[in-house]
């Protein structure tokens, strides 16, 4: 039988602004690793994703991106230190403890994009309410 073996799979996101959209990632604490013919490539850590010169109002409102992180409540005091949500005219909840034995938050990008930044917290599944 063939190996099937994996390296990594990188989601494309549309932009609407690109170049708009090129500074929210970097402002959000992305690192542009390489940018040409219309794609941007950012990264961080061992996370990454292309970010396209190319947006569809359905793609854009439907995409969502999940990024499990260490700390989530770091993550969340980082993007609100630098102003995101009131630079870019963006979504940013709260983080909260789930049910599924998360704690995370939602984030839109200015195309529409949602984003729940999360972290792992064990144990059993959290009581409702």
């Amino acid at each position: 039988m063939d190996r099937l073996d994996t390296i990594e799979i990188k989601a494309f996101v549309p932009a609407r602004d690109y170049a708009l959209s090129r500074r929210f990632y970097a402002d959000a604490g992305f690192e542009e690793k390489s940018e040409g013919d219309g794609v941007a490539y950012f990264a961080a850590g061992d996370c990454s994703f292309l970010l396209q010169d190319f947006h569809h109002p359905d793609l854009a409102g439907n995409l969502v991106m999940h990024l499990l992180v260490a700390d989530v409540d770091a993550w969340h005091r980082h993007l609100c230190e630098r102003g995101i949500a009131e630079r870019y005219g963006v979504r940013l909840d709260t983080p909260a403890d789930r049910p599924w034995r998360m704690r995370d938050f939602c984030m839109t990008d200015p195309s529409g994009v949602l984003w729940r930044i999360a972290q792992n917290i064990g144990g059993r599944p959290l009581a409702d309410g």
